[in-house]
């Protein structure tokens, strides 16, 4: 599939991923997990335009479960809505990403603190279920899969901080940070160390050190692409 999209490419429809087969008409849902899949690989380039009514023949749905889509897009930094100018695929610069690396590791490296004062009965097992679920999905090659459970696993230790307004502040930094990790990708990564990347967190969640905990929240963090020690100077990587 190639990585880049002209706008004819586009109307044509012809590198979207497979219609789904559904036999009533696909809801808002079916066409975001469509659009998000080919933007987070790269398939739909940034500055690809998305119209309301193509996208609704593509779907085979109304115009109204085509914007709710992508409405739910632009709450995640993944399209533009500009009026009359219509909607664009977003950027995905290397500046950006720094700043969403530094703003996720404020918001999760203050939050965990908290996390670890009450943590909560279920924590520890969840976080369990979901690197398992991580492990699962890196042992069938679905990195996109892999990465809605990383997700997912970082949003339920903030989600213990009881800090529910920066949690959609950190979901949208997390999907940019996962976009701008694929798209740099030059090589095959190995998705089952990048699963297990996650069982030092566990552990020192679990071990009450809240000291050691931040440091191994604040490299996980920084190690994830190498954007140089200038990002994340205090880092022990």
């Amino acid at each position: 599939m190639q990585s880049r999209c002209n706008r004819q490419q586009v109307r044509s429809m012809a590198y979207f991923s497979p219609r789904p087969t559904a036999t009533k008409p696909p809801k808002a849902s079916v066409a975001f997990n469509a659009l998000k899949r080919d933007i987070m690989l790269g398939n739909l380039a940034a500055g690809t335009g998305l119209t309301e009514l193509e996208l609704a023949a593509y779907f085979q749905c109304s115009q109204g479960t085509v914007r709710e889509a992508l409405l739910q897009l632009q709450e995640e930094g993944l399209v533009r809505r500009q009026g009359h100018r219509g909607t664009q695929v977003s950027e995905c610069t290397a500046d950006e990403a720094v700043e969403m690396f530094r703003l996720r590791t404020h918001i999760e490296c203050s939050g965990l603190p908290r996390t670890m004062r009450s943590p909560g009965k279920a924590l520890i097992a969840d976080l369990n279920a979901m690197l398992d679920d991580m492990v699962a999905a890196a042992e069938i090659d679905d990195e996109l899969h892999l990465a809605a459970i990383d997700r997912d696993f970082h949003r339920r230790i903030l989600e213990a901080a009881n800090l529910p307004a920066l949690d959609p502040i950190l979901h949208r930094c997390l999907v940019h940070n996962h976009r701008f990790k694929i798209s740099r990708s030059r090589s095959a990564r190995d998705l089952r160390a990048t699963a297990l990347r996650h069982r030092s967190i566990i552990d020192a969640i679990e071990s009450g050190d809240i000291a050691n905990a931040t440091a191994v929240m604040r490299h996980h963090i920084a190690t994830i692409v190498d954007l140089g020690p200038d990002v994340f100077p205090d880092a022990n990587q």
